[in-house]
């Protein structure tokens, strides 16, 4: 399936009923999923965040382009955020299954049908746009509203599509395709938007323009073509502005981070903290404007834990909780992770069923008279704990008295484990999944040779996976035992028992994972393949139990002691 992000901004932030009717046409097109509604009333602008397929996507976009331009009056909007239009700008970003050109060509489409069925001038962007010289947004957003009455006359800025004619009431909007950009503003403890702004120039990548003697009224310098030179900034694929929010009354840092790979959003916090003490001001926290990927706020969350030189092996929900509270992005509002994190927002709840049960309901969900969990999901279950097990002991050993100079080393241990957990927490669901699609198969008709071929295939593919599963189970617990091992060898010696108990949670894993791989084998019929997973699940399994009883002998020598 073709996955693509829709982020239009529309000029009104106070008026929530407006605000509404417009997500209402986005909600009102089948397979487009709405992720979030993100209004400012000092920016008098919302940012809007949906998923979907392309075509549901671009009738979703068009919809809300409508009704945005018959219920915001451009002529009456006054906002902080530059602006030329009811919808200001609309991108779109390919999230799976499809490139950046078949995304540009889904823009050009929306961009097309705003010009010629609405009559609003539209401009195409980023990646949709053929013309570099008008391709940056801040580029043809430049005098904006009040400066396009004039502006859309020059045969230079007649727009891609629509009439040169500026409608007073709608203004212009500019559609394209981009990678994924973070709005990110920073808070500081000055009123001052001209401060504000120093620190911007400091860091955005443009940069500042040089000057003769003072930086801010010397005379401009300029190059052999008479072009103005400039100063760079510190921070690559970073555009900024300075501007001051009545409504916290704070100044902000606002900025794009156009590429979190080159400039993440911990680098552009901590030098903007770098810049702003430099000017005698402070952060006191940020926000973020929209969604943000998982990766963001786990790579942020790590930064800030190596800086106190403490274990990165922590849960992912740790890890979120680190970057909240270091970036301070509850400071003007509650930063809800499962309301702003893009991964959560798509998750499926289903696949996720047992994993997010509590041990009470999981355990009588298992002693119900459904087959399902049963003994593969119990196994994944035990090789998460033993996983935890190890993963706690290398966190308590990363915090030891006098083994300071140890942390990293145990940090590295307690990533692995919580890798491997992880893993094996997505195999607890994974193994009933599997169990389902056998009995789907089963149940489905077989009233003729066509349906009993269906059927027979159905069965033999969810079979091939419920062999999969299980072995892909073996394989990770006994991975663990690695770190199992390491802990109960070089660990703190308090918990020397916790990682024998952790040996015996991840054999017991294996073994019971190799007695689903073997009897749900004894139903497939590519004999070749049974016949290879099952001698290379004997050879795990007896790794793992020689493993386990390398470590036992660790942990009884150690308490003998």
């Amino acid at each position: 399936m073709q996955l693509i992000e829709c982020v239009p901004n529309f000029s009104e932030g106070v008026n929530l009923d407006i605000i509404k009717q417009i997500t209402d046409e986005v909600e009102s097109v089948e397979g487009v999923r709405l992720l979030n509604v993100d209004p400012g009333k000092a920016t008098n602008r919302t940012v809007v965040t949906f998923v979907g397929e392309p075509a549901p996507v671009i009738d979703a976009a068009f919809l809300a382009i409508k009704k945005a331009g018959e219920l915001i009056d451009m002529s009456k909007h006054k906002g902080e955020h530059p602006r030329m239009g009811a919808t200001d700008v609309c991108p779109l970003i390919p999230i799976a299954n499809i490139s950046m050109e078949e995304t540009a060509e889904y823009a050009k489409r929306l961009a097309k049908r705003v010009g010629e069925d609405l009559g609003i001038p539209a401009y195409l962007y980023e990646y949709a746009q053929t013309d570099k010289k008008r391709s940056n947004l801040s580029v043809i957003r430049a005098g904006e509203y009040e400066g396009f009455f004039k502006k859309i006359k020059l045969p230079e800025w007649k727009p891609d599509f629509g009439p040169q004619e500026f409608d007073a009431r709608r203004g212009g909007t500019v559609i394209g395709a981009r990678d994924f950009l973070i709005a990110y503003n920073v808070n500081l403890n000055t009123t001052s938007t001209r401060r504000a702004n120093s620190i911007a120039f400091d860091v955005r990548e443009a940069g500042r323009v040089m000057r003769e003697g003072d930086p801010i009224n010397g005379k401009i310098i300029t190059d052999e073509n008479g072009k103005p030179k400039s100063i760079p900034g510190s921070l690559k694929s970073v555009k900024a502005i300075g501007w001051y929010i009545e409504e916290y009354g704070i100044a902000q840092i606002s900025m794009n981070l156009t590429n979190i790979e080159i400039t993440p959003l911990h680098v552009a916090f901590d030098e903007v903290c770098k810049k702003a003490a430099e000017r005698g001001m402070r952060v006191t926290g940020s926000e973020l404007v929209g969604l943000v990927p998982l990766k963001a706020m786990l790579d942020a969350g790590k930064y800030f834990l190596l800086k106190q030189q403490r274990s990165v092996g922590v849960s992912e929900k740790e890890l979120v909780k680190i970057a909240i509270k270091s970036m301070g992005l509850s400071e003007l509002s509650p930063f809800v992770p499962e309301e702003r994190i893009i991964e959560y927002l798509l998750k499926d709840k289903a696949s996720s069923k047992l994993a997010s049960m509590t041990l009470m309901d999981f355990a009588d969900e298992t002693a119900s008279e459904s087959p399902a969990p049963g003994g593969g999901s119990i196994s994944a279950y035990m090789g998460a704990l033993g996983a935890s097990l190890a993963t706690m002991v290398a966190n308590l050993s990363s915090h030891k008295k006098g083994w300071d100079g140890r942390w990293k080393e145990f940090s590295d241990w307690a990533e692995k484990g919580q890798r491997y957990k992880d893993e094996l927490v997505k195999l607890v669901d994974e193994d009933t999944a599997a169990f389902n699609k056998i009995m789907e198969g089963f149940g489905l008709p077989k009233s003729n040779d066509e349906e009993k071929a269906a059927r027979n295939k159905a069965i033999q593919d969810a079979t091939r996976c419920a062999i999969e599963v299980p072995f892909k189970m073996m394989q990770t617990a006994c991975d663990s035992l690695t770190v199992i091992k390491a802990m109960a060898e070089t660990g703190n010696p308090n918990s020397v028992t916790d990682a024998g108990v952790a040996a015996l949670c991840v054999r017991s894993a294996v073994i019971g994972a190799f007695m689903n791989v073997k009897i749900n084998a004894s139903g497939y019929k590519d004999r070749a393949f049974v016949e290879k997973i099952l001698a290379d699940g004997s050879e795990i399994e007896n790794k793992a139990i020689a493993l386990e009883k390398e470590v036992i002998g660790i942990v009884n020598a150690k308490i003998a002691q």
